[in-house]
This record gives C-alpha cells, structure tokens and sequence, in this order.
C-alpha cells in the first residue's frame, strides 16, 4: 500500500494538463498493486489466487514504465519516483517468489 500512497504523493506534484494522463495511469496501477493481492486472497484455489498475483505483477511493471516516461518527459521529483522504483523492484521480487511457490 504504500506504492499506492506514494503515487498519490507524486502526482500531486504533476502539471494539472497531466491530471488524466499519466497521474491517473500512475495512480491506476499504484493502487491495482494491492488490490488485486487482497482480491486474490479471497479466492478459494490456488490458480485463482494466482491469477490475481500476476495481474498485481503486470501493475508493478506498467507502473515502472510510466514512471520512467514521466522521468523522460521531465514532470517527475525524482527522489519520491526512485523510491517508488526501489519498492516497486522489492515487490516484483517478492511477487515472483509467491507466485513460484504457489505454481508448487
């Protein structure tokens, strides 16, 4: 959850023209990381619970790419988006890890 806040926080700082570009992408994704952890906890098998951790993982990566592109385009504080990187990276590894174990 605390990618998701941390998204809020950047994009508070974006230009208002990107308020329904990239913010909202980047807040989408930041916020679809834990939601979909906790939708696939209710799941009842495995490959249900699965499915959700991956769709948590494709976030992870799509907000990678749209913080890069806000860095690209030069509307990003970079030491909150390198902090979001550092814990989107954390939680990629540790996503992968849980989905390995539960493809067991």
């Amino acid at each position: 959850m605390d990618i998701a806040v941390n998204c809020f926080k950047l994009v508070a700082g974006f230009p208002n023209e990107q308020r329904f570009g990239i913010s909202l992408q980047i807040t989408k994704c930041g916020v679809s990381i834990p939601s979909n952890i906790a939708e696939g906890s209710s799941r009842s098998s495995e490959k249900g619970y699965a499915h959700f951790i991956e769709i948590s993982l494709g976030s992870s990566y799509e907000l990678e790419t749209q913080l890069l592109i806000a860095q690209r385009v030069g509307i990003v504080e970079p030491h909150l988006k390198k902090q979001i990187l550092t814990d989107v990276s954390e939680e990629q590894k540790m996503t992968i890890g849980f989905l390995n174990k539960l493809s067991r």
